[in-house]
């Protein structure tokens, strides 16, 4: 045998033994590298255009803010709620943030106990968002009680008089949900944050920032001690996390399946209402990000393979709702009610049909383009496509409310429901509130967990210098 062939032989059994996986960080550059990257975000000058961004999105958050104080000092009759339809933009609003909240916790959490290094680039933003919808979230069930100063009401205090609140209903399961949800997610966050406040808190001058990055840090050196303890919460919150993401927009399609209205009393709820979760929390993880990749200049940490995968997800998880969205369908006709059956054909071909389409055509139609790998590599068309996503998961809400209430048994309390201006203004708002958080976030906390990212580089595997060396000698 030539040497020529041996030399081929060799790369063959080598590129069998060892496939080449595409990089999840560009450039190879090297620890100090990604730490100055990173850090140098928290340390850099503010820019115009990050001003300018962040004028637009207070300036939004302004204006949603006057609509509640309108709202709260004036009452609810100033949204556009009549006699059947007594949930509008407001409970669509809810369950539409609680969603975009799911992705975060998902990314995170279960991908982390899969041990999919994919998810190390986008984490971060994805818990920070989590963390931001909830509070959109919260800012719509408050507003919408009507009386949100006596929100206490809903939580079980003991009190002398003895009222308590009514543990069948699912809306109390809500208030138990969602904090919850919130609690652990922002801890888990928080967790995740601690070695990367530590980095900053060393790379930062100036001694305000110091000491405020040195007080968040809570004291992490980065011993031994010290990761062993960080990995076991890590783990224990990624553990509890879990089941949340599942349980939080189950008992959040409760407020609907446990009520006896034709086209919410069903059991697809559930799981529906979670792939679709998943479904738009993934979406918004994608517009922010292929955002935050261009302001921020970080294509060398979020690259195409992390889209691509996102994208898969999103693919996958569209499915599952097209899936629901005919087995709606079919349960409605299989059921043999004619109140049922006539819900889902006023829906397609009813005085809301333009909802009903809309939502179709951006959930079932628009993700379709993904089994195409070219599809889920362009940047342009996924930003399209969240953006479709987004518009259609809101219309989903939106359908599964107006058109179940607007059309009651009786033809004297039929109504079509419109938004005024103060429920407009009040939504723009959420959307001003949660891009200003994510952008404070994106320019005083480390977007991208820098610890996690230099735990997957080749040179901090225990095989790296072996493999080197094995290269050499061939």
């Amino acid at each position: 045998m030539t040497v020529a062939q041996e030399q081929e032989r060799m790369q063959a059994h080598l590129s069998h033994e060892e496939p080449v996986r595409e990089q999840l960080v560009l450039g190879n550059p090297s620890m100090r590298d990604i730490t100055a990257r990173i850090a140098s975000i928290v340390e850099s000058k503010i820019t115009t255009k990050y001003l300018l961004t962040l004028g637009l999105t207070g300036t939004m958050a302004a204006l949603g803010l006057f609509a509640l104080y309108y709202t709260i000092t004036t009452g609810i009759g100033v949204w556009g709620l009549n006699n059947p339809i007594g949930w509008g933009w407001d409970i669509t609003n809810f369950v539409f943030w609680i969603g975009i909240g799911h992705a975060g916790t998902l990314i995170s959490a279960i991908l982390f106990l899969f041990r999919q290094k994919w998810r190390t680039a986008i984490n971060r933003s994805a818990e920070a968002m989590t963390i931001f919808a909830v509070v959109c979230a919260l800012t719509m069930v408050l507003s919408h009680t009507g009386r949100p100063w006596l929100f206490y009401w809903l939580l079980p205090y003991p009190n002398q008089m003895q009222m308590w609140i009514n543990f069948r209903s699912p809306l109390a399961w809500d208030v138990f949900a969602v904090n919850t949800y919130f609690a652990v997610s922002a801890m888990f966050w928080f967790v995740g944050l601690i070695p990367d406040l530590a980095t900053v808190r060393n790379y930062v001058k100036g001694p305000v920032a110091k000491k405020i990055y040195s007080f968040l840090s809570l004291g992490w050196t980065g011993s031994t001690r010290h990761w062993h303890h960080y990995e076991i919460a890590y783990m224990i919150l990624a553990g509890i996390s879990t089941p949340l993401v599942l349980s939080v927009h189950s008992v959040v399609s409760f407020d609907f399946t446990v009520g006896v209205m034709p086209g919410w009393h069903t059991t697809i709820f559930p799981p529906y209402f979670v792939a679709g979760a998943i479904f738009s929390g993934f979406a918004m993880v994608m517009t922010l990000l292929v955002i935050a990749r261009e302001i921020l200049d970080l294509k060398q940490f979020i690259t195409l393979k992390h889209f691509e995968n996102m994208n898969k997800i999103i693919l996958a998880t569209g499915m599952m709702v097209g899936y629901a969205y005919a087995m709606e369908m079919f349960i409605a006709w299989y059921s043999g009610s004619q109140w049922e059956r006539w819900i889902f054909i006023n829906r397609a071909m009813g005085d809301y049909a333009w909802a009903y389409w809309t939502m179709v055509a951006c959930n079932v139609v628009s993700p379709q383009v993904y089994w195409f790998k070219k599809a889920r590599r362009s940047i342009p068309l996924m930003f399209v496509i969240s953006i479709f996503v987004n518009i259609g998961m809101w219309f989903e809400r939106f359908t599964i409310i107006a058109t179940t209430l607007h059309h009651d048994f009786l033809p004297a309390s039929w109504g079509y429901y419109t938004p005024t201006w103060v429920e407009i203004s009040i939504f723009v708002g959420t959307f001003g509130i949660f891009l200003t958080l994510f952008l404070l976030f994106a320019k005083f906390v480390p977007v991208i967990a820098i610890a996690e990212v230099k735990s997957i580089m080749p040179s901090a595997q225990p095989s790296h210098h072996h493999g080197d060396d094995h290269g050499h000698h061939h």
